[in-house]
């Protein structure tokens, strides 16, 4: 089945991109997995300050793609698959991309304004003729009539 990754955080762009893929998993007869990384956390000399730091920042995590999941639902029946994962973003991404042979395209979201995040620049300019699947970065700006439209 044709799969969707959509990577999230807590930014409006994210939200976008989620609708978009959602948009296309209906469209195609797809589904949407969901990716929620979870920050490293700088060092703490105490050990139970940083597993308190660690797991409040999972918590945060969990509570955003059970958010996202329940709106992917009720916007568009599909009910998402969900990861999430302690560790540098580009490497997950690729991880992930490279065991499910399901995943159709990677979609992010790009901020509206100032310069873009991390993973964004990340795949569209670091090997990014090297991805086995595309890469659909979708723009901030755009409202979700235009969403609608383009997907």
């Amino acid at each position: 089945m044709r799969t969707y990754l959509v990577v999230i955080d807590d930014s409006p762009e994210a939200e976008i991109a989620l609708r978009f893929a959602a948009r296309r998993a209906v469209k195609t007869g797809g589904n949407v997995e969901i990716l929620a990384l979870i920050p490293r956390q700088e060092f703490v000399a105490w050990g139970g300050v940083m597993a308190t730091i660690e797991e409040e920042a999972r918590q945060r995590a969990e509570a955003l793609v059970a958010r996202a999941a329940g709106t992917l639902l009720s916007e568009s029946g599909i009910t998402p698959s969900i990861t999430l994962r302690d560790d540098d973003g580009p490497s997950v991404v690729r991880a992930m991309i490279a065991a499910n042979p399901d995943i159709a395209a990677l979609v992010i979201g790009a901020a509206a304004s100032g310069p873009p995040g991390p993973l964004v620049s990340h795949f569209s300019g670091h090997d990014a003729g090297a991805m086995r699947v595309p890469v659909m970065i979708i723009p901030g700006s755009l409202d979700m009539e235009a969403i609608d439209r383009l997907s």
